[in-house]
């Protein structure tokens, strides 16, 4: 093989980027603003941990525990005057969501509960302070 044909060879294999963790920082800056804003809530939003790569056997007994496909990245277990509870999606900006994310938002908001698709931390922010404006 020649230096040529083999420089046009490598330039066709795709480097894969090193993730940024964007959505992780993101919901991180989420949780850490909600916890001081609102001390007294602080137990009632909690992670769902569905992502992240796990080997077989792990996601198997996950599985078997209840962890389900398209589940929200945070669920606010508050009720107000209008829904049951808050569910928040996070995602990077230019993310989108899955079929199965898609789906279960439809299931939650059937169920009477809100569902929030959030790109940073001032979407959160709103979503949240207006959500908790309307406790009864």
């Amino acid at each position: 093989m020649t230096y040529e044909k083999m420089m046009k060879e490598a330039r066709k294999v795709r480097v894969r980027k090193k993730p940024t963790d964007e959505e992780h920082k993101i919901q991180c800056s989420c949780v850490k603003w909600f916890r001081y804003k609102y001390p007294e809530l602080k137990n009632i939003l909690f992670a769902i941990p569905n992502g992240g790569r796990r080997d077989a056997v792990t996601g198997a007994k996950l599985k078997d525990e209840g962890a389900t496909k398209g589940v929200s990245d945070l669920i606010l277990l508050r009720s107000n005057r209008y829904y049951g509870a808050l569910c928040i999606e996070m995602k990077k900006p230019g993310g989108k969501q899955s079929p199965t994310q898609k789906q279960w938002q439809k299931e939650v908001e059937a169920m009477g509960n809100k569902y929030a698709l959030c790109y940073s931390l001032d979407e959160f922010i709103k979503e949240v302070t207006d959500y908790l404006n309307n406790i009864q």
